[in-house]
């Protein structure tokens, strides 16, 4: 795939110009997602790396937490309290789950929680435990929850960290590390308080996972599901040279990213020969003159900027930059970069399909046209 088509290339288009940060949330612990609950109450939930799930309500943050983890996560760096995600059925059953790496080992937990009588705040006495899975190093422990548009649990999880993959986590089907993980959060089965989904790729492969499925990922950091098409966007973190965008179309489980035998569209280890034609490239990739770690965000579905409509937006933590990639001709090019300052951890939708940033300096934006 040739380099030139990720170029990032700004070609000025006057309506993507005028992108506006307007602060919704401010004087936040170090925020690191946002959502919203699918229960027609307009609320926002913001997760604080430090342990807490703050509430934006009617414009205003709320000054009580939703739910409060600071004495059971280990933070910060690359850990604490990672994302959270509202069950589809949250309207009727009040679940809802976090991912945080736990204290004081830093261990990944993904746990569901249900809501208090009432509905301003959760009970923090209904925490189940889903699934931990051990960190062997502090760094590239993932985050991402979603439920995917088949109504299953995705999680990402990082290839466990220090550098270059020293474990081949990427590229072993033995572990969930470096893995998109899929699992049904309504069932149990096999002593699991979870059960796979029929439909997994690996499911029954002797040596391999049932939950994976997907992987060759090295830290994907964020990812989001298409709103119209169901397809899947996935931001993965690069080493030392490039950050990559993929786009997995709906329902293709089973694929290979390429880490580590690649970083982006480039050979890492193996230096050459690394691709047998079998890895999935990234459709959006940049150097790190442009940025040194990627936050994934959202292909734009709402309706408050129509000239926006089907855009991929995405960041960079380090250098605070904002790409808008539209599709040209069967490919995807940026049209559109914007210098922010921001120490972007995140993207977030709520329940209109508008788009909110997240300075993990403490504020969280609404994202608009001037």
């Amino acid at each position: 795939m040739p380099k030139l088509m990720f170029v990032l290339l700004v070609l000025g288009l006057a309506q993507a110009q005028n992108l506006t940060f307007t602060p919704v949330a401010t004087d936040l612990e170090r925020p690191t997602f946002l959502t919203y609950a699918p229960d027609g109450s307009g609320r926002l939930f913001i997760t604080e790396q430090t342990g807490k799930v703050r509430v934006v309500q009617g414009g205003r943050l709320r000054p009580e937490p939703f739910l409060d983890l600071s004495g059971r996560i280990s933070c910060c760096g690359e850990r604490g309290l990672l994302s959270l995600v509202f069950h589809p059925d949250f309207r009727n059953n009040g679940f809802f789950f976090v991912n945080y790496t736990r204290s004081p080992d830093g261990a990944t937990v993904v746990a569901r929680y249900k809501v208090a009588e009432g509905g301003s705040r959760a009970d923090p006495a209904s925490a189940k435990v889903i699934l931990t899975i051990e960190q062997p190093y502090a760094n590239h422990n993932g985050g991402q929850l979603a439920f995917g548009p088949d109504g299953y649990l995705y999680i990402g999880m990082g290839d466990g960290g220090s550098g270059g993959d020293p474990l081949n986590a990427g590229q072993s089907l033995n572990t969930l590390l470096g893995k998109i993980l899929r699992i049904d959060v309504n069932k149990e089965e096999g002593g699991r308080p979870y059960a796979i989904p029929a439909g997994n790729p690996f499911a029954g492969r002797q040596g391999a996972r049932p939950e994976i499925w997907s992987y060759g990922w090295r830290n994907p950091w964020r990812f989001s599901f298409d709103r119209e098409t169901g397809d899947m966007w996935i931001a993965d973190v690069g080493q030392n040279q490039w950050e990559e965008i993929n786009l997995e179309p709906k329902g293709k489980g089973g694929l290979n990213y390429g880490w580590r035998l690649m970083e982006a569209s480039a050979c890492f280890n193996p230096g050459n020969n690394c691709n047998n034609g079998n890895l999935v490239l990234p459709v959006l990739e940049y150097n790190h003159s442009q940025g040194c770690s990627v936050t994934g965000g959202y292909r734009y579905r709402g309706k408050a900027m129509p000239s926006l409509r089907g855009a991929y937006i995405y960041g960079d933590y380090c250098s605070g930059r904002v790409w808008v990639a539209t599709e040209q001709g069967g490919k995807w090019a940026v049209r559109q970069t914007i210098e922010t300052g921001y120490g972007i951890s995140s993207f977030g939708e709520d329940a209109d399909g508008e788009l909110y940033l997240l300075d993990h300096r403490g504020t969280v934006y609404r994202i608009g046209l001037r």
